[in-house]
């Protein structure tokens, strides 16, 4: 038998081909769970999966019903039942207010939000109908309540992914199913690196809100993505 905090678990891991998404399987993996990695990027997610024992690449844009049914069948095919949904895909794209084009809002709100929502019934519904209850955790953002400027359609959504995750929790609840956001301030990561640290000016502001003077690492946020899907998390969150 497997050991760990996420022994015997599997967990189904959104935008996993780098980044965040995959510090979070990688993490996961470690304590334990057999993960299934989503992401756009189709070789981007298998060379990823090939980096971690018992993990599966599945490309998908999460941000498309169909898509989304097709991966969460795979993974149910794959591994039997999911107890973990890590909502993490995202996208950002720069643009001041009064040269912000619709199709941009739209398809940042599609993929940051839409998509948590989709991957978040496709999910709970397979969680209920197994009955072990689950958990779900969605990747917000300090930008749920800190605006930056050139950044519309990303601000909008992850203040859009806080209330989401309060609606899911409290629909999911009576099934056992916790869900909970984590709201990262600025990671190094590559996403990062194209929407707010593009030059050393741009850093230098970051680094000027920032109390610890030093950039979020993904493993940090996989580290409390992993205690959010362990049972541990049920005794803090009231969930």
């Amino acid at each position: 038998m497997t050991t760990g905090r996420l022994a015997n678990r599997v967990a189904l891991v959104t935008g996993a081909a780098r980044g965040i998404g995959f510090a979070c399987a990688k993490r996961f993996a470690a304590e334990g769970a057999r993960c299934v990695l989503a992401d756009i990027d189709t070789d981007g997610v298998r060379e990823s999966a090939a980096r971690i024992d018992c993990a599966l690449g599945i490309a998908a844009d999460v941000s498309l019903k169909r898509e989304v049914d097709a991966l969460v069948a795979a993974a149910l095919e794959h591994a039997g039942r999911i107890d973990i949904l890590v909502n993490n895909a995202g996208i950002t794209h720069a643009c001041e207010f009064l040269d912000l084009a619709e199709e941009d809002f739209d398809r940042v709100l599609r993929v940051n939000l839409k998509s948590m929502f989709l991957c978040g019934q496709a999910v709970a519904r397979a969680m209920v109908k197994l009955g072990r209850g689950g958990a779900i955790v969605n990747m917000s953002s300090v930008n749920a309540v800190l605006a930056i400027p050139n950044q519309i359609p990303y601000v909008v959504s992850k203040g859009g992914v806080n209330q989401l995750t309060k609606v899911m929790a409290v629909s999911l609840a009576s099934h056992g199913i916790r869900v909970n956001a984590i709201g990262p301030g600025t990671i190094a990561t590559e996403l990062a690196k194209r929407a707010v640290l593009g030059s050393e000016e741009a850093k230098r502001r970051v680094l000027s809100r920032t109390p610890l003077g030093r950039l979020g690492e993904p493993e940090e946020i996989a580290a409390v993505a992993a205690f959010l899907a362990s049972d541990e998390a049920s005794y803090l969150t009231g969930q």
